[in-house]
């Protein structure tokens, strides 16, 4: 089975639109203030309205006040949430949605701990451990340290681009990886001709 592809921060529908096209399985939209790639419900709307259908829309949070989540999702449409800071299990599942747990990865993660619980998530997404920062670093990590038995699906993100993902695909085997910096010409602003090359990339890998 070919590996999913989730193009992360998208700000402008036009660039929803060209991931869509080029054959992204999903795309994420950042609710967090403190991010350069952060969008706000208008903006959130006019991006899902501009997607063609069976493409899923992630709304991307970090450590979220649950008034915050609800607000989202009155605003626009969203198929999957995604944690990327310290949620407990209690409050991802909460909301009554698929949600993915994001892990920033280190020597000593304990991946069957975080698996039992998170059991109801749709996955596990790992990202590159940077002191203080909550993912969208564009760096990589050990792929060494991520574990061969895997009781929940694995979403590799963290310093991936359209120079590494086929290897990265064809190591780690992946359910899904996920991109954002990586595509980008500017914080937020998607490079098409490197949203090609990625998608291409990954489904070369997974052959």
């Amino acid at each position: 089975m070919s590996v999913r592809i989730k193009i992360c921060g998208i700000t402008r529908p036009q660039d929803a639109q060209e991931a869509a096209r080029l054959g992204a399985d999903a795309v994420g939209l950042v609710f967090y203030p403190l991010s350069p790639r952060n969008v706000n419900p208008d903006q959130a709307r006019a991006i899902v309205r501009a997607l063609p259908p069976f493409v899923s829309v992630v709304a991307l949070f970090v450590n979220p006040s649950r008034e915050a989540v609800e607000a989202v999702l009155a605003a626009c449409p969203v198929d999957i949430l995604q944690f990327h800071g310290e949620e407990s299990p209690d409050f991802c599942r909460s909301f009554h949605r698929p949600y993915l747990k994001a892990v920033r990865v280190r020597p000593g993660t304990d991946f069957s701990a975080l698996a039992a619980a998170y059991a109801d998530a749709r996955g596990l997404l790992t990202d590159a451990f940077v002191e203080g920062v909550h993912g969208g670093t564009g760096t990589t990590f050990d792929w060494s340290l991520l574990p061969e038995e895997r009781p929940l699906p694995l979403i590799l993100s963290g310093g991936l681009d359209e120079r590494n993902v086929a290897e990265a695909v064809r190591r780690v085997r992946p359910d899904a990886v996920d991109v954002s910096s990586g595509v980008e010409k500017s914080k937020g602003i998607k490079d098409v001709a490197r949203m090609a090359a990625f998608i291409s990339g990954a489904r070369h890998g997974s052959v």
